[in-house]
């Protein structure tokens, strides 16, 4: 009994000495990390990061919505344009097939001619469809060239008084798939280019 009462005795000891050791060495260092490591909301409070939901962006920035505007009207008068064109062609095509059937022409040299006249406007009418596709894309191309510029310089002025060292440009969640809110400026930069653009009227009629 007394040699279990000694053995307890130093278990009580060691268990002490434990907590001694505990107390005076780590706590310390706990109260270094404290003073030396920022908290977690420290440290994003003081990243020189942002980021800008792009399709957000040009859904409402005007001059976005102008370019669009411009490219569907084209795009329209350049359908319209070939689906008349295409129209009286089938017209042309049924007639002559008619003709054909119906053995109306005066010779086989006319109805080879006709014949042949259709197809150099079929390969006509084929061209111009290639012609407005490609002038299409070439005007959607510098429409993203002059809208992209103009975000693009708006952003750099901006960042002089922000002095971010990064601002990501976010679509559909591709580049970020969580991001703090304090980090989206979306809505300030947006804000800043439609008042820059409705400032601009003559500039704004040239584009």
């Amino acid at each position: 009994m007394k040699k279990i009462n000694i053995i307890l005795e130093i278990v009580l000891l060691v268990a002490l000495a434990a907590l001694y050791i505990i107390h005076f060495t780590c706590q310390p260092k706990s109260e270094d990390c404290t003073q030396s490591c920022p908290t977690e909301a420290a440290a994003e409070a003081n990243l020189p990061i942002a980021y800008i939901n792009v399709d957000s962006l040009l859904l409402q920035y005007q001059y976005s919505i102008d370019l669009n505007d411009q490219l569907l009207r084209k795009r329209e008068n350049s359908q319209a344009s070939y689906n008349q064109k295409a129209r009286q062609f089938e017209e042309e095509a049924a007639e002559f097939q008619r003709k054909l059937e119906n053995n109306a022409f005066l010779s086989e040299q006319r109805a080879r001619s006709e014949q042949e006249r259709l197809i150099k406007k079929q390969q006509d009418l084929q061209e111009l469809d290639q012609r407005l596709s490609n002038e299409l894309a070439t005007e959607m191309q510098n429409m993203n060239m002059r809208l992209q510029d103009s975000i693009y310089n708006y952003l750099h002025e901006y960042n002089k008084v922000k002095n971010y060292h990064l601002i990501i440009s976010n679509s559909a969640n591709d580049n970020i798939l969580i991001g703090a809110p304090a980090y989206n400026i979306t809505d300030e930069v947006l804000e800043a280019l439609n008042a820059r653009y409705a400032a601009k009227p003559a500039k704004k009629s040239k584009k």
